[in-house]
């Protein structure tokens, strides 16, 4: 038995996002297909409507002219003469019928609807019922008006047939019918036609159902796409945090239990506990930074910069700790870009040469050149280390990818920063066999839409 209180998996937001989606596409398809069927059922009916009204028409015609050809004798008969020479009733079929009084027929009996087939065609194209023929006629007689209707021939074919009641001579306005003329149509084009066009018309709602399930598909991930991207920036962030603050966390909880239990000296756990601190603080602003400048919640607050001063204070800044950083600076060099976001793109490239730049056992000798290409200037950082691994080459600005046990957060903080200005980070081999990085800013400052 199922049991109702049963925990249902939860679903992840970027799952209800996309379940969103779906539910958006099958909503604006249904939507299109009622519309669409709504239309095909007026299209449809319009067209069956069109097609009996053009026989009613054609038959209305035919009877009309036949009945001006209809004569009565001195007594009241009708006279069927002038209308058998002159008309070929034979095709389309032409049926007269009266009423028991004004039958030509002296004596004839009473027939169902009160009417006597006065004429019928020998030999007919259409094929139909007595019966049919005079339900037509008495129905028209009845009304008093022309009535048409659909009936099938004998062989069951479709056909329609008219009937129009006509009066004695000089009748007045009160005056009963004195019969009915009766004529046959073949629908069966008719009814072919109109069988075609439900099927084209049936087919295109089909494919029109499709097409809009398509756009409406295109329509929805568009405008969900904010709220994914909103999403894996969240879960880009989160994990960042996670894989960056857990080494410095594991070592906090070590350097704890080894001082609890006294197996180091006091001076040296808070030395330690000192520089994970400030680890983790850096860690902590970097990500921030780049969660930031990823969700675009960072605004640029351009302004112009001496971007040859700037670089020359962050390495005046910088920990060298006996490493040599020469600058090379020929000139002035002036952007219109973010000074802060800008000096910590530049300190983060001075800070991954300082620390990767260099064989092992050797100091780090670190070459930063800033200078201009046009409308672009340009900062160059350049070290003699041991040059990019191969495997990482192809994604070091991603995060978690330096290939050297770092984070990867600062180069990947650098390339976001210059992406945000309209500029770009490449990295390429130096000429000393080390790794050459090229920060890239339009000399006019970002575009209007960064």
């Amino acid at each position: 038995m199922r049991n109702p209180f049963r925990a249902r998996r939860a679903l992840t937001p970027t799952a209800r996002v996309r379940r969103l989606r779906r539910r958006i596409t099958i909503l604006f398809a249904l939507t299109s297909a009622a519309g669409l069927v709504a239309m095909a059922v007026l299209a449809v009916r319009s067209d069956g409507v069109r097609g009996r009204e053009q026989l009613d028409q054609a038959m209305s015609a035919d009877t009309n002219w036949a009945l001006g050809l209809l004569e009565t004798d001195e007594d009241g008969r009708l006279d069927t003469e002038v209308l058998l020479d002159n008309a070929g009733t034979a095709c389309p079929p032409l049926f007269l019928l009266a009423v028991p009084s004004a039958s030509s027929v002296p004596g004839a009996p009473d027939t169902p609807g009160g009417l006597v087939v006065e004429h019928a065609p020998d030999r007919p194209c259409l094929t139909v019922s007595t019966a049919s023929v005079r339900q037509a006629a008495a129905t028209a007689v009845r009304a008093d008006e022309p009535r048409s209707r659909d009936a099938r021939t004998v062989d069951g074919e479709p056909v329609r047939m008219f009937a129009l009641p006509f009066y004695p001579p000089d009748a007045e306005e009160d005056a009963l019918p004195q019969g009915a003329l009766v004529t046959v149509a073949d629908a069966s084009a008719q009814r072919a036609d109109h069988r075609r066009l439900t099927w084209v018309v049936t087919g295109g709602c089909a494919l029109l159902v499709l097409l809009s399930a398509g756009v409406g598909h295109l329509l929805s991930g568009r405008a969900v796409r904010p709220a994914l991207e909103v999403l894996d920036r969240q879960e880009a962030f989160l994990t960042d945090a996670a894989h960056d603050l857990r080494t410095p966390a594991a070592s906090l909880r070590t350097l704890a239990e080894t001082a609890l239990r006294g197996e180091t000296d006091s001076t040296d756990v808070h030395r330690r506990t000192l520089r994970l601190a400030e680890t983790m603080g850096t860690l902590v602003d970097g990500l921030l930074t780049r969660a930031r400048l990823m969700s675009g919640t960072a605004p640029l607050a351009v302004e112009p910069l001496r971007l040859d001063q700037l670089v020359e204070a962050v390495v005046e800044d910088a920990a060298t700790e006996g490493q040599r950083v020469a600058v090379r600076a020929p000139g002035a060099v002036v952007v219109a870009a973010d000074p802060d976001l800008v000096r910590r793109a530049v300190a983060n490239l001075v800070g991954n040469a300082l620390v990767h730049g260099h064989l092992p056992g050797e100091r780090a000798e670190v070459e930063v050149a800033v200078g201009g290409e046009g409308a672009t200037a340009t900062v160059t950082v350049e070290d003699a280390g041991p040059g990019l691994p191969p495997e990482v080459a192809g994604a070091l600005f991603d995060r978690f990818r330096s290939g050297s046990g770092s984070t990867g957060l600062g180069l990947s903080i650098a390339s976001w920063v210059a992406h945000a200005h309209g500029g770009r980070l490449t990295a390429e081999p130096g000429r000393r066999g080390g790794a050459r990085f090229v920060l890239r800013l339009p000399a006019g400052g970002p575009p209007s839409d960064g």
